[in-house]
């Protein structure tokens, strides 16, 4: 049988719903994993996760895990509900003849998902990653100051958790962008978005829906809570760890701001070269275990809020309030 359709709008307010509750558990993470892909050999600042973490706490408090996060939270109700509906209207439209969609087809649906979303994707990473990358940035210029004084002087080694400078906000970016490149400054890497992110989708809900199909009892129209929630988990994870090499390279392409003695690419071939010559093939792995720990909540809880049809609720009482 299939599947009871759902409306435009409660799609668009399901996503919106699952990305704002998904980015707001999970940003501190992910801004480790830009800071951990960023960084080139010698001029590491972090060792792992936990250490960028921690270094970030007391260098810029609390909230500097969050730098950033603004942008995320404006734009993610835009693209995960993108997504999520453009994912259904393709399936929908590849299964009119009544028949069981086949993995090409999912994949097709997929691909045409991962399509849509960078038209928000893009201009939301590209701010985002100046944000979560300047802390390092300033931690990374201030020690190197301070070893130049104390190299005259001769001392000891200066803390890595240096004060933070003030920063730049995303408004001052976008209006710095377009001045300066105009809306394409806010499309940089967009082709290595686009790497990442239609590879991520054909991955990921061909294989959503076929752990999602295993789970749901034959009485049943949706499959039980959990199900839905540890098939996003596991998909999630399987396709971020699948398109991590696209993502390293997407980050680096992305970064306006460079450290010091660190590399700049003219685009994806050449960044790709670059970290491959300079880092060896283990680079295209850097942040993998957070994107992995970003990605499988975030889609986890996106596909849980999805099935369970909360917008749908909050429309029908909006359309019946004497229920």
């Amino acid at each position: 049988m299939a599947d009871k359709q759902i409306s435009l709008p409660a799609k668009l307010i399901n996503g919106g719903i699952a990305g704002l509750i998904g980015v707001t558990c999970v940003f501190p993470i992910d801004l480790a994993k830009t800071r951990l892909q960023n960084q080139q050999n010698g001029q590491r600042m972090y060792t792992s996760m936990s250490d960028c973490l921690i270094k970030t706490i007391r260098s810029e408090g609390y909230f500097g895990m969050y730098r950033g996060a603004a942008v995320n939270l404006t734009l993610v109700t835009p693209e995960k509900a993108i997504k999520l509906a453009a994912n259904d209207f393709f399936r929908h439209q590849l299964s009119k003849d009544g028949q069981k969609l086949t993995l090409l087809k999912e994949m097709l649906a997929g691909c045409g998902a991962g399509t849509c979303q960078v038209i928000v994707t893009t201009p939301m990473e590209m701010l985002k990653i100046q944000l979560q990358d300047a802390g390092r940035i300033a931690a990374q210029r201030k020690i190197l100051a301070a070893q130049g004084q104390l190299s005259a002087q001769g001392g000891a080694q200066p803390s890595v958790e240096a004060a933070a400078a003030p920063r730049p906000t995303a408004t001052q970016l976008t209006r710095d962008l377009l001045r300066s490149r105009g809306v394409a400054g806010l499309y940089k890497g967009l082709g290595a978005t686009l790497l990442r992110d239609v590879p991520f989708s054909v991955v990921y809900f061909p294989l959503f829906a076929n752990l999602n199909q295993l789970g749901r009892p034959a009485s049943e129209e949706k499959s039980p809570f959990y199900v839905s929630f540890l098939a996003g988990c596991v998909a999630g994870s399987a396709a971020a760890v699948a398109v991590n090499p696209c993502d390293v390279v997407k980050t680096r392409l992305q970064s306006l701001q460079r450290g010091v003695n660190e590399d700049t690419y003219s685009g994806f071939l050449d960044c790709a070269r670059k970290i491959l010559r300079h880092e060896g093939p283990s680079a295209f792995l850097k942040g993998a275990y957070c994107r992995t720990l970003v990605i499988a909540p975030l889609f986890g809880i996106a596909q849980v809020v999805y099935f369970l049809g909360i917008a749908e609720s909050l429309l029908g009482l909006l359309q019946d309030p004497q229920a």
